[in-house]
């Protein structure tokens, strides 16, 4: 465990040696979700994998001020390595949003960037073309306020239902067996603090085009249209990335499609680390 600013406690997953990889992990799993990508990048890689506010072993937000993706992003603090290198950032979905805006603050301490379906939601609102984005986004909030307004009456389970087969497809909620849907159904509280952070963030695409580092970002064919938008978007405003495609995946790509996505974010972490680049444009 370590202590991030807020005093919460953050638990982390760390293991081998080299330059450092903070992976971050998509709301209502945890840092555990890495294990398989840790496994593939021990041997010359320092991984680090925390678990975000809420989940796994670390605290809850402690609700110092109101919670936002900058809120988030400063738990990276609590598990960076104290040599001050900068660190390639790996991310999915939620977390892919916390890396972005951590790069943005502070993109002299980003090596390489990974986004996998980041669900920065806020960019749909301001980026051409605007009545079909911003029909996404509306698509999106129609989820959101379904979460909180279940997880505001205590109805967990028929909030993490409607969240479940969203990003999964339907039915995906009723496959699963009970002991997991009570573990996941525990969850919405911070779930629903998620989707307020992504979507009410103030930074608009303008402002993620100071991020220098080489970026990788992931998109499976088969997810939720807004998260494909968003990765289109997110791929479109940075000046150094690259959009690949996974044919036939989901928004759950890391997990329903690892061989591919982890051999991506391999190929791309060895590609940057053979290259000298600038750490911000």
């Amino acid at each position: 465990m370590r202590n991030d600013r807020h005093g919460a406690r953050v638990n982390c997953r760390e293991t081998g040696s080299g330059e450092t990889v903070v992976m971050l992990h998509s709301s209502a799993s945890s840092g555990s979700q890495w294990r398989a990508l840790m496994g593939t990048l021990r041997g010359r890689w320092h991984v680090v994998s925390p678990d975000l506010y809420g989940y796994g072993e670390t605290d809850a937000w402690p609700g110092t001020r109101q919670f936002s993706l900058s809120q988030e992003a400063a738990l990276i603090d609590a598990v960076l390595p104290s040599d001050g290198h900068p660190v390639h950032l790996v991310g999915h979905s939620y977390g892919g949003a916390v890396a972005l805006r951590f790069a943005m603050q502070q993109p002299h301490r980003v090596r390489s960037l990974v986004l996998i379906e980041p669900v920065a939601f806020h960019l749909l609102w301001d980026t051409a073309p605007a009545e079909e984005n911003r029909a996404l986004f509306r698509e999106v909030r129609t989820i959101a306020s379904a979460v909180s307004r279940a997880a505001t009456r205590g109805d967990y389970r028929s909030a993490m239902a409607r969240f479940i087969d969203y990003w999964n497809g339907k039915g995906a909620w009723s496959r699963l067996q009970p002991p997991l849907q009570a573990e996941l159904a525990r969850r919405i509280p911070k779930i629903a603090l998620d989707f307020w952070a992504a979507m009410t963030e103030a930074s608009s695409a303008a402002d993620y085009r100071g991020i220098g580092a080489p970026t990788l970002v992931l998109c499976g064919s088969r997810s939720p249209a807004p998260a494909q938008r968003i990765a289109e978007i997110v791929a479109a405003s940075l000046s150094r990335s690259r959009l690949q495609t996974i044919e036939g995946a989901g928004h759950m790509l890391p997990l329903t499609h690892p061989e591919i996505v982890n051999a991506a974010i391999a190929t791309h972490l060895f590609r940057c680390r053979s290259e000298s680049h600038p750490a911000a444009a």
